[in-house]
């Protein structure tokens, strides 16, 4: 009958597997990683990854029967994003001291004392988190994931109105849970007022989010999602079953031992690792990853529920943190780290509920000024959204961002009557998106060529009462037509335009001669003479002196 190895065992049948030959295939060296729910052995070419023998409330492998069945879903879900490296559920045959791979005659597989999930190992320098403490993670890495992410939540399945996922009280349970696990490990004073202020924060804004929770699971974006997006769980990889593709990122890890911590909104997938990314100093790579997403997605709408989801999943780290600061086995500078990664996540927590400023940023300019290069650097200094006329204008009519719609000038999505579309769009995500949560700025990149454009905007920016900085961006005409024709060869942009569209420009552009309205700032860039980090700073220091 099967046998249920405990935690002893358990750590009895690891030390045995650290010998080479008890394994089918090659291994010089086994080398164990653990965590707070897992031991993985790094053997030859493969991990093995065995689930620990734990009720922690939030999970519960502590029988054999639960650890096979969890293994088995660890294999389907994570096969969705990698199925390269997910191979098979192996059963472990023997005992914890003289554990074998494969049963004996006549032993069958009921008989088997633990269950690994086997992958195939890459090398760790691969991980996001290390490539992150390294220096060597960069935007094109941040850029694949953004991409993979949203075409992943695409094409998962919705939950059913017959589902509990998604609902106000599923959604409640585990916020409660992190702040209660928590609780119980604290001791000082001062850390459980901290503690409780979070909580009530939290609470208050499950409470304003209610209508909004039902909303968006009636909209189809609860989804079977990965459920634990952080820089340790992607990784830089090729598909090794398909010879000489590039690499891209690779979410591996997802979480399988609860339905509900998977079933969930997407933006709170996404803001799991906009939080990683914040947590490791590197909130540039966050705001660039959560405006790729966006843009990909169209999913302005789920940005009212971010703040609720970053303090969410920030409690969710600091939560792990503690309990492994807490566990017997950890040695005391592991304890102390964890304790460290724990206040780092408290601050984090505390930070995402404070209300942030808000701003209307307009880009200015005709193809081939520089906005959009401006306005990419300019959002991830500031953690501003970025709307783009290319992309809503496209989206608008059913393409991809980087489709080509074949229109003729000024016809086709290009049309005057597209065109006030498109600004009709912009217009009402700027609005959603500044009255969304804490608000945060909004900076708008489109040519804003006509007088009437741009009136539209600078009333929105009095009605919701937020500061309008207009940035005109300019290069000479040769530079101008030197970087149309170049960017229209590659057909890698969102924008379409080609020399014929930037002379329709040039000659058709309304003066900007307006007077300024109450409250906005002008300001003037020229791309081609001054660097694009030296540009984001005068711009940094202009909006400083927005009125609030």
């Amino acid at each position: 009958m099967a046998i249920n190895l405990q935690e002893e065992q358990q750590a009895e049948l690891i030390r045995a597997l650290r010998e080479p030959t008890s394994y089918l295939h090659p291994v010089a060296t086994v080398e164990v990683l653990e965590t707070h729910i897992s031991h993985v052995l790094l053997a030859g070419g493969f991990a093995y990854k065995f689930k620990k023998p734990l009720d922690l409330g939030f999970l519960d492998y502590s029988t054999l029967a639960a650890r096979k069945f969890f293994c088995e879903e660890e294999l389907r879900l994570n096969r969705r994003l990698a199925p390269h490296l997910y191979l098979e559920v192996t059963p472990i045959f023997g005992s914890s001291a003289a554990p074998r791979f494969v049963a004996e005659a006549g032993e069958a597989s009921k008989e088997s004392i633990e269950y690994a999930v086997k992958m195939r190992r890459f090398a760790q320098e691969a991980q996001f988190d290390r490539m992150a403490a390294c220096g060597m993670l960069r935007g094109e890495h941040i850029d694949s994931l953004a991409e993979v992410i949203a075409a992943f939540h695409q094409q998962i399945e919705s939950a059913g109105a017959d589902t509990p996922y998604g609902t106000a009280p599923a959604i409640e349970a585990p916020m409660l849970q992190n702040f209660a696990q928590i609780r119980a490990l604290l001791a000082e004073p001062e850390e459980i007022a901290e503690l409780d202020r979070i909580e009530q924060w939290s609470r208050r804004e499950h409470g304003r989010c209610a209508e909004l929770f039902a909303a968006r699971r009636a909209a189809g974006r609860v989804r079977e999602c990965h459920g634990d997006l952080h820089l340790g769980n992607v990784a830089w990889l090729a598909d090794e079953d398909a010879p000489g593709t590039a690499p891209r990122a690779v979410p591996f890890d997802g979480i399988e031992f609860s339905a509900n911590l998977r079933w969930i909104d997407v933006i709170s997938e996404v803001a799991f690792l906009v939080m990683d990314l914040h947590a490791r100093c590197l909130a540039n790579y966050a705001n660039r990853f959560l405006n790729g997403w966006l843009e990909r997605s169209g999913d302005y709408a789920g940005l009212a529920l971010l703040d609720y989801y970053l303090v969410y999943r920030a409690m969710v780290r600091a939560k792990i943190a503690r309990i492994r600061a807490a566990q017997s086995d950890t040695g005391e500078a592991e304890r102390q780290a964890a304790l460290a990664d724990y206040a780092r996540h408290i601050a984090l927590a505390r930070g995402f509920g404070a209300p942030r400023r808000r701003a209307l940023i307009l880009m200015h300019g005709v193809s081939g000024s520089g906005k959009s290069v401006l306005a990419a650097a300019l959002g991830e200094r500031i953690d501003a959204i970025r709307i783009r006329s290319d992309v809503e204008r496209k989206r608008l009519h059913g393409l991809a961002a980087t489709a080509r719609s074949h229109s003729g000038l000024a016809a086709g999505i290009y049309s005057k009557d597209a065109t006030r579309a498109t600004y009709a769009e912009l217009a009402r995500l700027a609005r959603q998106i500044l009255q969304s949560g804490g608000g945060c700025p909004v900076l708008v990149d489109a040519c804003f060529l006509r007088a009437e454009e741009r009136a539209a905007f600078s009333a929105l920016a009095g009605e919701l009462g937020v500061p309008l900085l207009l940035v005109t961006c300019a290069a000479d005409t040769a530079e101008l037509r030197r970087r149309v024709k170049l960017r229209h060869a590659t057909q890698m942009d969102a924008s379409e335009a080609d020399l014929a569209v930037l002379e329709h420009q040039l000659a058709s552009a309304e003066a900007l001669d307006e007077p300024p309205s109450s409250g906005e700032l002008r300001i003037a860039v020229d791309t081609q003479q001054e660097a694009t980090a030296q540009s984001v700073e005068r711009l940094v220091r202009t909006i400083a002196t927005c009125p609030a």
